[in-house]
Parts: structure tokens; C-alpha cells; sequence
């Protein structure tokens, strides 16, 4: 069941106080979340995601404070959920967030349009080959790039998720996380623009390309 996939997948992760600048979804409580949304409704989300046959599973670098921080999922907001826009998943109708607007990640919206425009949605699983938030210390709702004893944490979650879908294929989104999945000696067929930072029109032009032409090459 999806349930046990994601228990066995966030037990992986060090509890604990494994280090300054880190926050894992599913262990920790963020002080900016609503009571109700703990690691138990972010574990539940996950599991919720994980429930499918997935053609595709799409891997970002780590977690965001817009984003999974708070979802519990790669690439996904607090107002995607909120409308409903995330597959599996009912539309939430209570606030996960005491922020005065629902975060929204900009990169997560674009991954999410392009996932219903080319039709594959049901059949994509998204995740990040370090699980855990890094952060810059003193400042919870930043972002950082993980250090490389950062990225060895998330290396056991990432292989148990690529044997748990043999035949998914796993499609790096950026280059930061082709590096880190290559370093692994995970197989990818393909790596994709990511969309931030002005490249939303080349990540779906690259989707486009692998799931429509079963193409498998970079758009730079």
C-alpha cells in the first residue's frame, strides 16, 4: 500500500536534531503550519501521492519553504491544494498555513500546468533527491543548496523509491539534480530545464518533447 510505501520511504530520513538548516517534513513541526497540518498530514498527502503507476518520477534538487516544507509534496503549494489542482488528492478546504495568504511556489504551479496540459498527471510522481528542507540558518523560510553530507541523507529514499517503480522513468529536473542522481549511478532518461528562475517555457518545451516524442535530450 501507499501508506507503508511512504513510512518506509520517511523512515530513511535521520529524526532528531540532525543538523542546523534542516527540516523534514514528516518528523518536524514548522511553527508557521496550522495545528492540524503536522507530519501526520503531510505523511498522509505523500502517501496519497504515491498511489499510482507512475510513467514518470520527476526529481527536483530539495524541498522549498513555499512549497513541500508545508505540503509534504515535491512541487506542490499550499494553494495548489487549497484548489484543488493536485492529483489524488481532494481539493483542501481548511488553511494548512497561518500566513495570511496560502504559499504559492511559482515552480510548482508550472510543473503541475504542464503535467495536465500533456496528460500525464495520474501517472507522475514528483520527489527530490534531498528530502529534507536545507535552509539558511536563522531563516526558516529560505532556501539553500544542500551541502554534499546533505545529499548523502537523502541517497537510501532515493534508491528505495526507483526499486519500489522499476519501470518508471526517472527524469532529473535540473541540473543540480542530474548531478545528484548521476552520482548515484541512477539511470535517467532524461534531465529537463527547471522551471524556475525564467525557465518555464524550456522545462515544458522539454516535457513536451520526452512524453509527446519519446525524445530524451536537454533543452538548454
Amino acid at each position: 500500500m501507499s501508506i507503508d510505501l511512504a513510512r518506509r520511504l520517511v523512515n530513511t530520513l535521520p529524526t532528531g536534531k540532525y543538523g542546523l538548516g534542516l527540516f523534514n517534513p514528516w518528523a518536524d513541526f514548522c511553527p508557521d503550519d496550522e495545528s492540524w497540518n503536522g507530519p501526520a498530514a503531510k505523511l498522509d498527502r505523500l502517501a496519497a501521492h504515491l498511489d499510482c503507476s507512475p510513467e514518470f518520477i520527476l526529481c527536483g534538487e530539495a524541498p522549498g519553504y513555499q512549497g513541500c516544507r508545508h505540503s509534504g509534496i515535491a512541487f506542490t503549494s499550499e494553494r495548489l491544494l487549497m484548489e484543488g489542482k493536485i492529483s489524488r488528492i481532494p481539493a483542501i478546504q481548511d488553511r494548512l498555513t497561518k500566513r495570511k495568504r496560502p504559499f504559492s511556489e511559482p515552480s510548482a504551479t508550472i510543473v503541475w500546468n504542464t503535467l495536465y496540459r500533456l496528460g500525464i498527471a495520474e501517472k507522475t510522481i514528483l520527489w527530490n533527491a534531498v528530502q529534507l528542507h536545507p535552509y539558511k540558518t536563522g531563516d526558516p523560510l529560505s532556501n539553500r543548496t544542500p551541502t554534499a553530507a546533505e545529499v548523502a541523507l537523502g541517497v537510501p529514499a532515493m534508491r528505495m523509491l526507483v526499486e519500489a517503480f522499476p519501470s518508471a522513468r526517472i527524469v532529473a529536473v535540473g541540473k543540480k539534480s542530474e548531478g545528484l542522481l548521476s552520482s548515484l549511478g541512477i539511470s535517467l532518461a532524461a534531465t529537463v530545464r527547471h522551471p524556475a528562475n525564467g525557465g518555464s517555457v524550456l522545462f515544458s518545451q522539454s516535457m513536451e518533447y520526452l512524453v509527446l516524442k519519446g525524445k530524451t535530450r536537454l533543452i538548454e
